[in-house]
Protein backbone atom coordinates (compact mmCIF):
# COMPACT_ATOMS: atom_id res chain seq x y z
CA UNK A 1 0.00 0.00 0.00
CA UNK A 2 1.08 3.58 -0.59
CA UNK A 3 1.70 5.82 1.27
CA UNK A 4 -0.67 9.61 0.92
CA UNK A 5 1.98 11.81 -0.97
CA UNK A 6 4.60 9.62 -1.89
CA UNK A 7 3.88 10.17 -5.91
CA UNK A 8 2.50 6.79 -6.19
CA UNK A 9 -1.20 4.80 -6.13
CA UNK A 10 -1.79 1.60 -5.33
CA UNK A 11 -4.18 -0.99 -7.36
CA UNK A 12 -7.32 0.26 -5.73
CA UNK A 13 -7.12 3.58 -5.78
CA UNK A 14 -5.77 3.41 -8.96
CA UNK A 15 -8.44 1.62 -10.74
CA UNK A 16 -10.90 3.82 -8.29
CA UNK A 17 -9.86 7.11 -9.46
CA UNK A 18 -9.30 6.02 -12.59
CA UNK A 19 -13.09 5.41 -12.54
CA UNK A 20 -13.34 9.03 -11.64
CA UNK A 21 -11.60 10.22 -14.19
CA UNK A 22 -13.48 8.26 -17.06
CA UNK A 23 -16.82 9.41 -15.28
CA UNK A 24 -15.90 13.38 -15.12
CA UNK A 25 -15.25 12.88 -19.20
CA UNK A 26 -19.29 10.89 -19.54
CA UNK A 27 -20.09 13.99 -17.31
CA UNK A 28 -18.42 16.84 -19.59
CA UNK A 29 -18.66 15.04 -23.39
CA UNK A 30 -22.29 14.62 -22.08
CA UNK A 31 -23.20 18.28 -21.14
CA UNK A 32 -21.60 19.36 -24.61
CA UNK A 33 -23.50 16.94 -26.23
CA UNK A 34 -27.21 17.38 -24.51
CA UNK A 35 -27.12 14.48 -22.42
CA UNK A 36 -26.44 12.92 -18.65
CA UNK A 37 -23.41 10.43 -18.31
CA UNK A 38 -25.44 7.50 -18.28
CA UNK A 39 -27.34 8.46 -21.11
CA UNK A 40 -24.26 8.51 -23.08
CA UNK A 41 -23.63 5.32 -21.50
CA UNK A 42 -26.27 4.02 -22.97
CA UNK A 43 -25.62 4.97 -26.57
CA UNK A 44 -22.57 4.30 -26.59
CA UNK A 45 -23.71 0.26 -25.20
CA UNK A 46 -25.96 0.71 -27.75
CA UNK A 47 -23.35 1.37 -30.44
CA UNK A 48 -22.86 -2.65 -30.76
CA UNK A 49 -26.11 -4.12 -31.66
CA UNK A 50 -30.06 -3.10 -29.65
CA UNK A 51 -30.14 -4.86 -26.20
CA UNK A 52 -32.88 -5.82 -24.08
CA UNK A 53 -34.10 -4.14 -20.48
CA UNK A 54 -32.46 -6.63 -18.22
CA UNK A 55 -29.04 -7.14 -20.31
CA UNK A 56 -28.91 -2.99 -19.79
CA UNK A 57 -29.62 -3.44 -16.59
CA UNK A 58 -26.76 -5.96 -15.77
CA UNK A 59 -24.71 -3.90 -18.15
CA UNK A 60 -24.92 -0.35 -16.78
CA UNK A 61 -25.44 -1.88 -13.11
CA UNK A 62 -28.68 -0.34 -12.90
CA UNK A 63 -31.69 -1.75 -11.31
CA UNK A 64 -34.73 -2.23 -13.18
CA UNK A 65 -36.68 0.81 -12.49
CA UNK A 66 -33.41 2.87 -13.24
CA UNK A 67 -33.07 1.35 -17.00
CA UNK A 68 -36.90 2.14 -17.23
CA UNK A 69 -36.43 5.73 -16.41
CA UNK A 70 -32.95 6.27 -18.12
CA UNK A 71 -34.98 4.34 -21.62
CA UNK A 72 -37.70 6.67 -20.93
CA UNK A 73 -35.94 10.00 -20.80
CA UNK A 74 -33.54 8.97 -23.73
CA UNK A 75 -36.81 7.79 -26.22
CA UNK A 76 -37.80 11.20 -25.11
CA UNK A 77 -35.68 13.08 -26.51
CA UNK A 78 -35.82 10.47 -29.91
CA UNK A 79 -32.05 9.42 -29.63
CA UNK A 80 -33.64 5.44 -28.82
CA UNK A 81 -36.75 3.09 -29.13
CA UNK A 82 -38.50 0.57 -27.88
CA UNK A 83 -39.14 -2.59 -30.40
CA UNK A 84 -40.71 -6.01 -29.66
CA UNK A 85 -38.07 -8.22 -29.19
CA UNK A 86 -38.12 -11.17 -32.19
CA UNK A 87 -37.29 -13.78 -29.90
CA UNK A 88 -39.48 -13.13 -26.83
CA UNK A 89 -42.76 -11.73 -27.64
CA UNK A 90 -43.00 -10.65 -24.15
CA UNK A 91 -39.96 -8.51 -23.86
CA UNK A 92 -38.55 -5.63 -25.64
CA UNK A 93 -35.38 -4.12 -26.74
CA UNK A 94 -33.86 -0.95 -27.26
CA UNK A 95 -32.36 0.45 -30.52
CA UNK A 96 -31.07 3.54 -31.63
CA UNK A 97 -32.96 5.52 -33.73
CA UNK A 98 -31.05 7.69 -37.08
CA UNK A 99 -30.81 10.51 -34.48
CA UNK A 100 -29.44 8.58 -31.90
CA UNK A 101 -27.17 7.41 -34.03
CA UNK A 102 -25.74 10.63 -35.39
CA UNK A 103 -25.61 11.96 -31.90
CA UNK A 104 -24.00 9.14 -30.31
CA UNK A 105 -21.22 8.86 -33.28
CA UNK A 106 -20.21 12.63 -32.52
CA UNK A 107 -20.40 12.05 -28.76
CA UNK A 108 -18.52 8.80 -28.88
CA UNK A 109 -15.68 10.30 -31.18
CA UNK A 110 -15.25 12.68 -28.58
CA UNK A 111 -15.05 10.79 -25.54
CA UNK A 112 -12.41 8.83 -26.81
CA UNK A 113 -10.52 11.56 -27.76
CA UNK A 114 -10.94 13.19 -24.14
CA UNK A 115 -9.93 9.76 -22.51
CA UNK A 116 -7.18 9.35 -24.78
CA UNK A 117 -5.86 12.67 -23.67
CA UNK A 118 -5.87 11.47 -19.86
CA UNK A 119 -2.78 9.18 -20.72
CA UNK A 120 -0.79 12.13 -22.34
CA UNK A 121 2.18 12.20 -20.49
CA UNK A 122 2.47 8.26 -20.83
CA UNK A 123 5.40 7.32 -23.47
CA UNK A 124 3.84 4.80 -26.57
CA UNK A 125 5.27 1.55 -24.19
CA UNK A 126 3.95 2.87 -21.24
CA UNK A 127 0.45 3.57 -22.70
CA UNK A 128 0.90 -0.61 -24.24
CA UNK A 129 2.17 -1.96 -21.13
CA UNK A 130 -1.34 -0.10 -19.38
CA UNK A 131 -3.43 -1.51 -22.38
CA UNK A 132 -2.20 -4.90 -21.82
CA UNK A 133 -2.76 -4.61 -18.22
CA UNK A 134 -6.23 -3.68 -18.50
CA UNK A 135 -7.31 -6.08 -20.76
CA UNK A 136 -5.75 -8.26 -18.36
CA UNK A 137 -8.77 -7.05 -15.82
CA UNK A 138 -11.46 -6.44 -18.02
CA UNK A 139 -10.73 -9.95 -19.61
CA UNK A 140 -9.96 -11.80 -16.56
CA UNK A 141 -13.68 -10.28 -15.14
CA UNK A 142 -15.85 -10.47 -17.72
CA UNK A 143 -16.65 -7.18 -18.41
CA UNK A 144 -18.95 -7.17 -21.89
CA UNK A 145 -17.70 -5.44 -24.92
CA UNK A 146 -19.45 -2.19 -24.25
CA UNK A 147 -17.19 0.51 -25.62
CA UNK A 148 -14.71 -0.59 -28.73
CA UNK A 149 -11.57 1.21 -29.30
CA UNK A 150 -12.30 3.82 -31.90
CA UNK A 151 -10.74 2.02 -34.93
CA UNK A 152 -12.78 -0.63 -34.40
CA UNK A 153 -15.72 0.86 -33.81
CA UNK A 154 -15.28 2.43 -37.30
CA UNK A 155 -13.99 -0.70 -39.17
Amino acid sequence: MSKQGDGHVGVVAGLVRSAFLVNAVYTESGREFGLTSQQGQLLCVLMARPCGMGELGTILGLAKSSVTGLVDRTERNGLVRREPDPQDTRAVRVVLTPRGSRLVDEFYAETCRRVDKLAVGLTDAERDTLGGLLSRVVLENKVPEIFLELDEHRA
